[in-house]
């Protein structure tokens, strides 16, 4: 103040037109009132340009959202560093969404948790994630993809049409055109040091439960029977199977519990 007082700078008053511009920040309380005001004008900003929001006041923007025509956001939906949505997008409630590119088309259904960190995801046209999906970094995922409940993707490559729709894992993977992907079925890329890739060629068929122990390739058009553990590449359009043989004992009866 002295130095301005000893070169003689003016004193010029200053009308302020928008009181969140200069209000201070002494508490929680304060902070979080802030914080709304700023997501409300992004929310607004984004509806101005045609995105239909449920709830203005559900929503938060943490970096930078784009969005294209006819996008329609759920409540209590965050998006976090570079996310882009296309034309027609579907994002429903209570998702978490960052560094993700999401092409036109595609659902995002409830409770989905998206983060692609510094690698990225990519959601192509029309594909449909969660309920309760979680994509991780390096997951790309092609046109007409389903990812559904429970099913976690992590460093893997889904061509057009594959499906995954329930209670599996995919990790480090590269998977050809419409293979289906059974329930309970794991990738098991990590040996304890490092990590290794498996290879699923178009139109397989994996059944439920089953281990598939990179580095391996399942061929072309193969099936992979249910409850298999795999640890050699399998031949296109064969059926593998790799586990116990069934047997059943005639006039088994249970342990009963001791008496007291």
């Amino acid at each position: 103040m002295k130095f301005a007082v000893a070169d003689g700078v003016a004193v010029v008053a200053h009308q302020i037109t928008d009181e969140c511009q200069v209000a201070g920040v002494n508490s929680p309380v304060q902070l979080a009132e802030l914080e709304r005001v700023y997501q409300q004008r992004q929310a607004t900003a984004l509806m101005e340009q045609g995105v239909r929001l449920a709830d203005p006041a559900r929503f938060d923007v943490r970096g930078t959202l784009t969005c294209g025509q006819d996008v329609e956001i759920d409540v209590n939906c965050l998006f976090e560093g570079q996310v882009s949505l296309g034309d027609g997008v579907r994002v429903a409630a209570n998702c978490v969404i960052a560094n993700c590119a999401i092409a036109a088309g595609a659902v995002i259904h409830p409770f989905t948790h998206i983060d692609g960190e510094k690698l990225g995801v990519q959601v192509g046209e029309g594909a449909l994630i969660g309920p309760f999906a979680r994509l991780r970094p390096g997951a790309q995922l092609g046109a007409e993809v389903h990812i559904g409940n429970f099913v976690e993707v992590k460093n893997s490559t889904l061509a057009k049409g594959a499906k995954a729709n329930h209670l599996a894992y995919l990790g480090d993977a590269t998977v050809g055109e419409r293979v289906n992907y059974g329930a309970g079925s794991i990738t098991a890329n990590y040996d304890g040091a490092n990590k290794h890739r498996t290879v699923i060629e178009a139109d397989v068929h994996i059944g439920s439960n089953c281990v598939l122990v990179a580095p391996v390739t399942i061929g072309q058009g193969g099936t992979v029977g249910g409850g298999s553990t795999i640890t050699k590449d399998t031949p296109a359009g064969s059926l593998s199977v790799a586990r116990g043989k069934q047997i059943s004992l005639p006039n088994w009866t249970r342990p009963q519990k001791k008496k007291a």
